[in-house]
């Protein structure tokens, strides 16, 4: 669909300014029709991938792998295509706001796939190290690929005027006159509900005052925005950190199990390939081991996931239960969700470790084998707000009426997993996000409903890899983890007793 140029037009009416810039800046001087016709591969494939989430709801971390081993796509070319994706998604609430007002017209009155298009090419001049002359070239070459001639103009146009300002100027106009939590959220590019669930975790998990949680609240937006590294687990018995650290990987010094993949594809490294380690963040690690450590009394214990996909946490779970002597079953709702497991445990399964898999709704399972597992794990389905850095587009899809579902969902998984643990036994709730809703309210209704029950201090279970106390977990009982002070997810956890 070609755009209306209209409102770019000069004095003449008819004919489109020819683009200079200023010379100092590195503008082009060309001409839309003198420039390339086509984009790279890099560029194209990150744009694909944009329309492909937009469209059909896809998730980018999935998508993007995928097309770009399609197209055959990798090193630096394949590095700039995901930063190109994932930033452009992160950072399109603020790019929309920059775009308004250089194309003169809201974005609903922009058509999506040239909208898409001009996002792009404001991710290469705000947020990324790409020459203005080529992020403006590119993307016209783009535009005219993808979106036709007529649009190329009109996002040449656009560009120019965006390029006219530096990042600091478009923040300084974009946010004038806004309170501050809508500001910090349109610079940050966050939707304003989460900006406000963030700052309300802050102060009620302890990570933050009331004279410092402005100051947190900007850092966590910022880590959100910032790519997460590709954390490894080296998973017990079957893999060692010194595997990985030969692979080319850095050991980490906060989870015993950890590791840092430094770039490329993680699947390279044999232990990866035949699942003796994953990828997997520091704080899930982190959790599953807070969790195996819990002192419960008699042997042949058995534990419990009681919703495991798609498997990370039961997998390190069951090999910390194995040397313990323990047994893990483990749980899932469906049995997509259940292959999903044993494919991720495969390497568990074919070890001997005795793991007990199963489908079937957690809600029913505390009624159906009441006081039966010395510990359960609840991880509970959450709107997934600890995990932004990681899903570019989630910020976009999570929606406030979300959360009041999930919390009731969250609370009958929490009764359940009570009513399945044996008397002395214990209970992980563990959420990845850190709205207040979804964590100490959770807990302290199931602690009202069970006076049978009671909260332990979980902080003395989260020990790095030299056995240090972790810092920063909040006031307690519970454990608050987040990106700005920990480099994981904004992890919380939990830890019940049932007498």
């Amino acid at each position: 669909m070609s755009e209306d140029t209209s409102g770019f037009r000069n004095a003449k009416g008819r004919q489109r300014p020819q683009v200079r810039r200023d010379a100092d800046r590195g503008r082009s001087q060309q001409r839309p029709s003198e420039r390339r016709r086509s984009t790279d591969p890099a560029r194209r494939v990150a744009w694909d991938v944009i329309r492909e989430v937009h469209e059909k709801d896809a998730y980018a971390n999935l998508a993007l792998p995928r097309a770009l081993r399609d197209r055959r796509i990798s090193g630096r070319d394949a590095a700039f295509a995901s930063e190109l994706a994932y930033g452009t998604l992160r950072m399109q609430g603020f790019y929309d706001k920059v775009i308004e007002p250089s194309a003169g017209r809201g974005v609903g009155q922009i058509d999506p796939a040239v909208l898409d298009t001009l996002r792009l090419g404001a991710h290469q001049l705000l947020g990324m190290r790409v020459p203005s002359h080529a992020a403006a070239s590119e993307t016209v070459a783009l535009a005219r690929e993808v979106n036709g001639a007529g649009a190329a103009g009109f996002v040449n146009a656009v560009l120019r005027r965006i390029s006219e300002r530096s990042r600091e100027e478009w923040v300084r106009e974009v946010t004038a006159g806004r309170q501050p939590l809508e500001a910090l959220g349109v610079e940050h590019s966050h939707p304003d509900w989460i900006v406000r669930a963030l700052r309300g975790a802050l102060v009620g998990s302890g990570a933050a005052t009331a004279d410092n949680v402005d100051e947190d609240l900007q850092r966590l937006l910022a880590a959100d925005n910032d790519p997460a590294d590709v954390m490894l687990v080296a998973r017990p018995g079957l893999s060692t950190v010194d595997e990985l650290v030969q692979a080319g990987a850095v050991a980490t010094g906060l989870s015993p199990f950890g590791a840092r993949w430094g770039g490329g594809d993680p699947g390279s490294i044999a232990a990866v390939r035949d699942t003796r380690a994953a990828v997997q963040d520091e704080g899930s690690q982190l959790l599953a081991i807070a969790l195996a450590a819990v002192p419960v009394d008699g042997e042949q214990q058995e534990w419990l996931d009681l919703c495991a996909g798609p498997g990370g946490k039961a997998a390190l779970l069951a090999a910390l239960a194995a040397e313990q002597g323990a047994v893990l079953f483990v749980n899932e709702v469906s049995d997509h969700r259940t292959e999903l497991v044993r494919r991720t445990m495969d390497a568990v399964l074919r070890s001997g470790v005795e793991v007990m898999i199963g489908t079937g709704d957690g809600r029913d399972l505390g009624a159906e084998e009441p006081n039966t597992y010395d510990k359960v794990l609840v991880d509970a389905p959450c709107t997934g707000l600890g995990a932004l850095r990681r899903r570019p587009e989630a910020r976009w899809r999570k929606l406030p009426a979300d959360v009041a579902p999930l919390t009731t969902l969250q609370g009958e998984l929490l009764d359940s997993a009570i009513a399945a643990t044996k008397p002395g036994g214990v209970i992980g709730y563990a959420t990845c996000s850190p709205h207040t809703a979804e964590t100490a309210q959770v807990v302290a209704d199931a602690l009202k409903k069970h006076p049978n029950v009671v909260q332990e201090d979980a902080r003395p279970y989260f020990r790095d890899a030299s056995g240090t106390p972790v810092e920063g977990l909040g006031e307690g009982p519970a454990v608050q983890l987040w990106p700005h002070v920990h480099g994981t997810d904004a992890m919380f956890f939990a830890l019940l007793r049932k007498n």
